[in-house]
């Protein structure tokens, strides 16, 4: 991804456990946050996860409810002949629960993303992006590649990760979540917690505050289902350099941390190697959850409503001493470049910089 021409964050739209939209979700995290919910897989067997509100109608006119209500929150004007980018992990898999046993497997990849579309009225391109974890922040990467090289004056990325038991079953099922809550680099965590939500960005040529920078994807399939110490510097490395950001221009890292005891122990480490000292650390995922295939957008947007709405997350817990650090208690002094990282099933590894072009 080169750099010919700045890209820009011209609106933004989330829903999360926190609220139906920014300034709801900062609200609730003024609160001190919601706790997730159980829901239950099989007999006798549930896990928590930080859900969304329920709209009525079934599973698909729910999706659209929601898509609908969180792009209108990125502002007027919004051209629908441009390209959509529609990220997600567990795409329709929550729509086959419910279909009748012939229908369950009838579609194809698209058909999420279509949902999506229809719901904007959208005429112009749509593109699905399915890479586990890392799904949005690819999302992203490749809608601010076609506006920067031209191609599009506008692009819009739809982040979306909506309840099913099938996902919450398979993680369970591979031993990876925690019985209560998500503990990002804590003591005594022991797994993550999954998240539901749908973020819209939109992304344009026009000059505003929020400016992406470069980014990186590197997949090493080592280590499929984990974090990989050499792809996690690599990335950073990468990111840094298509940026033409050193280590030491970076004023925040928004972290992975999705509470694993192995794999936060190794993203530090990984950091670590790349950075000297450490900048200052921020986690999301205690706040939302893992939201999977939409984290990198709904964490972006987050993430964006704290710095601009004056409110961080709290962490609540005690951090693990053996890691020897800190997360933020709240923006530091200097933030203009924040890195964005995101590890995720199939050895994926994404990271993007963010410039708050308004910071001295």
């Amino acid at each position: 991804m080169s750099l010919r021409s700045p890209v820009y964050l011209a609106g933004m739209g989330l829903a999360c456990v926190l609220g139906d939209d920014v300034p709801s979700a900062l609200a609730a995290l003024r609160r001190g946050g919601v706790p997730p919910t159980p829901v239950t897989v099989a007999d006798g067997l549930q896990w928590p996860v930080y859900t969304l509100a329920v709209p009525p109608g079934d599973w698909a006119q729910r999706v659209q409810h929601t898509v609908r209500r969180v792009v209108a929150q990125t502002g007027a004007g919004l051209d629908r002949q441009g390209p959509l980018f529609v990220a997600s992990s567990s795409l329709d898999i929550g729509a086959m629960e419910h279909a009748q046993h012939d229908e369950r497997l009838s579609g194809d990849l698209q058909d999420f993303a279509d949902i999506a579309a229809a719901a904007l009225d959208w005429q112009g391109p749509v593109f699905t992006v399915s890479t586990a974890c890392t799904s949005a922040l690819n999302a992203m990467l490749a809608a601010a590649d076609m506006v920067r090289a031209g191609e599009a004056r506008e692009a819009l990325v739809i982040g979306a990760e909506l309840d099913n038991r099938f996902t919450v079953a398979g993680f369970g099922a591979m031993q990876l979540l925690a019985p209560d809550s998500a503990r990002p680099f804590g003591a005594g965590r022991q797994g993550l917690v999954l998240g539901e939500a749908v973020a819209a960005l939109r992304l344009g040529s026009q000059p505003a505050r929020w400016a992406l920078g470069g980014g990186a994807n590197v997949v090493d399939g080592r280590n499929p289902s984990g974090t990989e110490a050499s792809a996690v510097r690599a990335m950073c490395l990468e990111t840094l350099a298509r940026s033409g950001l050193q280590p030491a221009d970076i004023d925040l890292i928004k972290v992975q941390a999705a509470g694993s005891p192995v794999n936060d122990a190794i993203e530090v480490e990984a950091l670590r190697q790349v950075f000297d000292p450490l900048p200052p650390l921020v986690s999301l995922k205690s706040a939302i959850g893992h939201t999977l295939g939409a984290a990198g957008a709904a964490e972006l947007a987050l993430l964006v409503g704290c710095i601009e709405g004056g409110v961080w997350p709290s962490v609540g817990y005690a951090l693990d001493e053996t890691l020897g650090i800190a997360l933020s208690d709240g923006p530091p002094a200097r933030l203009r470049h924040i890195l964005l990282n995101v590890v995720g099933f199939g050895g994926g590894h994404a990271s993007l910089v963010l410039t708050d072009c308004g910071a001295a």
